[in-house]
């Protein structure tokens, strides 16, 4: 089967001719029908040797969705033929938190040398996936593929992030989204269907702003040096609730700290390389609580999904044949893609 292999550290992954994978023990095949394609593929491509404990070469694609068709002898929990979108984070499978559906935050991560599909073990951007169980597998119904596959991160890891602050967002409440890209589109949607905040958009691409206000957003600006008055003026003064900064750069940190509310919740979900200096007393809000959260559980997965099929969600797609990876990756570099960017096998 055709793959996209990732043969060497800071080198643009390579497609390939590999066998396809046979189930065996509890394990389950799925078709591939749709691959997303997100900034972590950039980070794992990019990354240096000995900085990430994945040994190579690998398929990438954590983004998934299919079909199933072929069992393991001890494989349960699906059939031949369901669709499928898959859970991507995989943990050591044991622990506390995996046995709770928390393999994002599985206790043993920093033993593992692998985190999930296509980050340390084969992933997406291939004609089939070897799964090792079906507990990493969603039923999606008939949600289109294209639309559940980058749930199972860019939804995923927005829903966590909101679920996180949602006890902050009530009734007469602001919520910032910093980055309209494929997550923070989805995370626009996400707090308008399940918080009663208003929700205020930064970027800055006036494309994306385009994309926030139609992914419901109250009000949507660029960044400029007086965004922070303005973004506290539309909360009544008095600053943001909650802020999702989905880009972690070091100019967007300074926005959400300088427009939070005292007491305030920021969720730092984007890797920008920004970082914050923390001090008592210092210039950060105070009373301010602040998280970073890593994709989300399996139970998140399912709600995500059930959100899509509802039609409160809807992922804004650019489509790309496996064989034209390299031009998606190139958009995605140039910051040229409108939502999340989806392979699909030839």
């Amino acid at each position: 089967m055709r793959a996209l292999r990732l043969t060497a550290w800071g080198e643009a992954p390579a497609p390939a001719e590999v066998e396809r994978p046979v189930p065996h023990g509890a394990e389950v095949l799925v078709r591939v029908e749709a691959a997303g394609l997100c900034r972590s593929d950039l980070h794992v491509i990019d990354a240096a040797p000995d900085a990430l404990p994945y040994r190579l070469p690998f398929t990438l694609g954590h983004e998934v969705a299919g079909q199933v068709t072929a069992l393991g002898p001890a494989a349960d929990g699906v059939r031949a033929g369901d669709r499928v979108v898959l859970y991507g984070p995989w943990g050591c499978g044991s622990c506390a938190r995996c046995a709770a559906g928390s393999d994002n935050y599985c206790d043993r991560r920093n033993t593992l040398a692998w985190h999930g599909a296509g980050l340390g073990r084969d992933g997406g951007m291939a004609e089939y996936l070897l799964v090792p169980s079906a507990r990493h597998l969603v039923p999606i119904g008939e949600l289109p593929t294209d639309q559940a596959a980058p749930l199972s991160d860019a939804g995923l890891t927005s829903y966590h992030a909101v679920a996180g602050l949602r006890h902050a967002l009530g009734e007469g409440t602001t919520a910032v989204v910093i980055g309209v890209g494929g997550l923070g589109h989805l995370a626009i949607q996400i707090l308008r269907a399940t918080t009663a905040s208003r929700v205020l958009a930064v970027d800055v691409r006036e494309d994306a702003l385009a994309l926030a206000d139609h992914s419901g957003a109250d009000f949507s600006t660029l960044i400029r040096p007086d965004t922070a008055r303005v973004l506290r003026a539309r909360s009544g003064g008095v600053g943001a609730d909650a802020v999702f900064d989905f880009v972690g750069a070091a100019q967007t940190l300074e926005l959400a700290t300088g427009v939070l509310r005292p007491g305030g919740e920021l969720a730092v979900v984007g890797s920008g390389g920004g970082s914050l200096t923390v001090s008592k007393p210092g210039v950060l809000p105070p009373g301010f609580r602040l998280s970073l959260p890593f994709w989300g559980t399996r139970q998140e997965l399912a709600a995500v999904v059930t959100l899509a099929r509802s039609g409160a969600l809807h992922v804004e797609t650019e489509r790309f044949p496996l064989s034209a990876a390299p031009e998606a990756i190139d958009r995605l570099r140039r910051g040229e893609v409108r939502g999340r960017t989806v392979l699909v096998p030839d």
